[in-house]
């Protein structure tokens, strides 16, 4: 039997089989990774491409890791605004993995850690439900806030990741504003960390983040 006999003596089923495999498209197994944040993760201050989220998505590219990042950071932005508009950014991006990095500015504006707490586990509960992994991260506050205020503010992070089964970062700021010489790694208002500590803020992040990752 000639090659084009034996091709023409397949059965029906194979060649119907042949063509569905060819129409169809690969299946995705990339990650995408929407970061819901405030000033620190939305390179407030800092030259354009030069923020841990920037940084974040240049280190997936050299470890040839399929994964999408946006950045959905916003400066000034609290629990409340990100639970208000984390919906949307669900729907939009359909996240496998949702970093939340916020909760700073509640605490500056002094708004109840009750509250805080709320909208971090409302956000980690609609991620979840919308088949996404969450990595929150935490904060602390400068001790002249209180020994009891500080406690209760950098536990309601840990707190939420237990109950809601999310990976936790203790503190985004380790390294960095717990130093001797922190002054050197925030920009003049001493609040927002500056370029050279970028890199450290991703090292802070991305143990916990690449157990997310597939």
């Amino acid at each position: 039997m000639t090659a084009m006999a034996a091709m023409l003596a397949l059965p029906a089923p194979s060649w119907a089989q042949g063509a569905a495999a060819l129409a169809k498209p690969a299946p995705t197994t990339a990650d995408t990774i929407v970061v819901v944040g405030d000033s620190l993760s939305a390179e407030y201050g800092l030259k354009r491409g030069t923020g841990w989220v920037a940084l974040l998505q240049q280190q997936l590219a050299g470890e040839k890791r399929s994964a999408r990042v946006v950045n959905a950071s916003i400066s000034g932005d609290t629990t409340s605004g990100g639970r208000s508009r984390l919906g949307s950014l669900l729907a939009q991006h359909k996240p496998t993995v949702v970093v939340i990095e916020l909760g700073g500015n509640d605490a500056l504006r002094g708004l109840p850690l009750d509250m805080t707490e709320k909208n971090l586990t409302a956000m980690a509960q609609a991620a979840r439900k919308a088949g996404a992994r969450v990595l929150l991260v935490g904060m602390q506050v400068p001790p002249n806030y209180g020994s009891a205020y500080s406690a209760n503010f950098s536990g309601l992070f840990a707190k939420v990741a237990k109950t809601e089964k999310a990976a936790l970062v203790p503190f985004f700021l380790k390294g960095v504003a717990d130093v001797d010489d922190s002054a050197a790694l925030f920009q003049a208002d001493r609040i927002h960390p500056n370029e050279q500590s970028q890199a450290k803020m991703l090292a802070n992040v991305w143990p916990e983040l690449k157990k997310l990752l597939k």
